[in-house]
């Protein structure tokens, strides 16, 4: 006999194949998690990951075992929706993931807008990375999402929510920070702080995009993880930046200056939702419509 945590200890094992960010991912200490991982093997009295020092593998069996764990899980989650939704007296939530380096005005907004549209439909909402939003997307544990996209996955449709100008970010101190307009090669012939593809896939591949129709290679000084990291590290005079104005006029920061550039540039801002082969569900296509007449 085992208990569902086991399974889903298990995919946030095999899924990172490191015990540490599992251990972050379920918000529980490695040591109970490897406990856990290692009561499950032998209940089963089958190994589920080959252990090297530094690193983890799944093994055959580990690799069955994945695929029908996701398959169970999301088989009770749709059971339990099922059951609800016969319920007159619960009100299912419309789940909305959130990029977590996200901070714009503009979704508040929209939020709120909602909120007055479809008063009767609960929102929850979740903040993670881009991954897991995807994953989350995949596994039905989240409606819609936003996201700085775009992701490149059949499964996942992506559309448009809205867009916001791109802007430099300097140090107060900085040598062109008194100036009323910067183009992009003058602010990218300094050390520029970038987003790690792995944290912000999205946003990395948004500037990359506009880098190279500028045809500009800039010297990366640091990479960041979240957005406080990135504006840190830009205020502090580790490199400059880049940003989309939503986010500077709702964060205000008195630490950096945020000038306009020349060219025209944005960075976009998308809302995704699972593929259904028979449609979304009436409340998500409600949604879905509700952000299409803010672009």
């Amino acid at each position: 006999m085992i208990e569902l945590r086991h399974l889903r200890y298990f995919i946030a094992v095999a899924e990172e194949l490191n015990f540490r960010r599992a251990a972050e991912r379920v918000h529980i200490d490695q040591t109970p998690l490897s406990r856990t991982i290692r009561d499950l093997e032998e209940r089963w009295g089958v190994t589920l990951f080959v252990r090297a020092p530094r690193r983890l593998e799944l093994t055959p069996a580990g690799i069955k075992l994945l695929a029908h764990a996701r398959s169970l899980l999301i088989r009770l989650e749709r059971t339990k929706r099922a059951v609800l939704a016969v319920d007159k007296r619960y009100r299912e939530p419309l789940r909305i993931g959130l990029d977590d380096c996200m901070a714009q005005l503009r979704l508040a907004e929209c939020l709120a807008s909602w909120n007055r549209l479809a008063p009767e439909i609960p929102v929850e909402l979740v903040e993670m990375h881009t991954p897991e939003l995807l994953a989350a997307l995949c596994n039905e544990e989240v409606d819609v999402a936003f996201s700085f996209g775009p992701l490149d996955d059949e499964v996942i449709v992506q559309q448009t929510a809205w867009t916001s100008p791109m802007v430099a970010i300097l140090p107060s101190e900085h040598e062109l920070a008194g100036r009323d307009m910067l183009s992009l090669a003058e602010l990218l012939a300094f050390p520029i702080i970038a987003f790690t593809s792995a944290s912000h896939p999205g946003l990395h591949q948004q500037v990359a995009s506009i880098l190279r129709q500028q045809a500009l290679s800039p010297v990366i000084a640091a990479e960041a993880r979240t957005l406080s990291g990135y504006l840190t590290r830009v205020a502090v005079g580790q490199g400059v930046g880049v940003a989309d104005a939503d986010h500077m006029r709702t964060l205000q920061r008195r630490d950096v200056v945020v000038l306009p550039l020349a060219e025209s540039a944005h960075f976009t801002t998308y809302v995704l939702h699972k593929h259904q082969r028979f449609g979304v569900a009436e409340p998500v296509q409600r949604f879905l419509t509700h952000v299409s007449t803010l672009t």
